[in-house]
């Protein structure tokens, strides 16, 4: 029996239409984050190897939850890695990046901009600072939030990210509440880390049975007028902005309602919301596997029938 007889017969099994559906899902998560690291300077390699030890460390946790013990022979047939292998990553260090990233300063500092009424005018909105000075000021909103960054180097990224203007006489106000980090910076590589698997967590675990389902829903077109794209752009912006203000000011509220009643101590939820826009063009072609694998819904007409009339 040749290699390629071979090759067909094991093809000709029966399919797992859970596999080739996450297949599928994998490659259309993988393409962006493989731009990301061609444009870091990451290969191939590097990647496999982060890929196979976050596989072993991810495994092996679910191991113990399932066996209440650590199984080196149970990680490596889930991971279908060698034994070997397993061992040599379990007995290495920890990644770090494990080790959980705080909310983004130049962020941090704008909400507390909006949010601490000591930063405020009379009518409550964001006051206009004097960038230097101990008391009210843009440098006393920095050491208060901005994680010991120097009170220059956040003008300057807040200046960057267009969430501030700088006004006569050394004076600094507010423009937008949310910043948007662009350019390929550690920073904002770090926020496609946090989001990206934020959202990723959020759709899995709706997934599991006999779990309370999280929030997650997305409005979609495919066929928008490239005139209007702009227009919607800009107005979804705003009201993105609006919902993730009233958001932040829920969040703060409960936070506030539980430190003001001393309980005894009790876990600490991680609670939050992202809010994105998102835009591509739509691929014609038909032999796109990813497409092909998912299937299009067609839409059903009805038939005129066809009747013969006697002459």
């Amino acid at each position: 029996m040749t290699s390629e007889t071979s090759n067909d017969l094991s093809d000709s099994g029966p399919k797992d239409p859970i596999k080739e559906a996450t297949n599928a899902a994998l490659t259309r998560v993988l393409d962006p984050l493989l731009a990301l690291m061609f444009d870091a300077g990451i290969t191939v390699h590097e990647f496999n190897k982060t890929v196979r030890e976050r596989a072993v460390r991810v495994a092996t946790s679910r191991v113990v939850r399932e066996l209440g013990r650590e199984s080196k022979s149970r990680v490596a047939i889930i991971t279908g890695l060698p034994r070997s292998e397993v061992s040599k990553i379990l007995n290495s260090r920890e990644s770090p990046t494990k080790i959980q990233v705080s909310h983004h300063p130049a962020r941090r500092v704008l909400a507390a901009w909006y949010d601490n009424s000591y930063f405020a005018n009379p009518d409550g909105d964001p006051a206009i600072l004097p960038i230097f000075g101990k008391r009210r000021s843009f440098e006393r909103l920095v050491d208060m939030y901005g994680a010991g960054i120097p009170v220059r180097a956040m003008l300057d990224e807040l200046t960057q990210l267009n969430a501030v203007e700088r006004l006569p006489d050394q004076k600094i106000k507010v423009k937008a509440r949310v910043p948007i980090l662009t350019g390929l910076t550690s920073r904002s590589i770090t926020a496609i880390g946090e989001r990206g698997r934020d959202l990723l967590e959020t759709l899995t675990h709706n997934l599991r049975p006999n779990t309370q389902p999280l929030f997650e829903a997305t409005a979609l077109i495919e066929d928008s007028d490239v005139e209007m794209v702009s227009v919607l752009r800009r107005e979804i912006t705003e009201q993105g902005t609006n919902f993730i203000n009233g958001a932040t000011s829920l969040l703060h509220r409960s936070q506030k309602r539980r430190l003001s009643k001393p309980t005894k101590p009790s876990k600490h939820l991680r609670l939050g919301v992202t809010v994105f826009y998102f835009q591509d063009e739509i691929s014609e072609n038909a032999n796109d596997p990813i497409t092909a694998s998912m299937g299009r819904r067609k839409n059903l007409r009805r038939q005129q029938r066809k009747f013969n009339r006697a002459d």
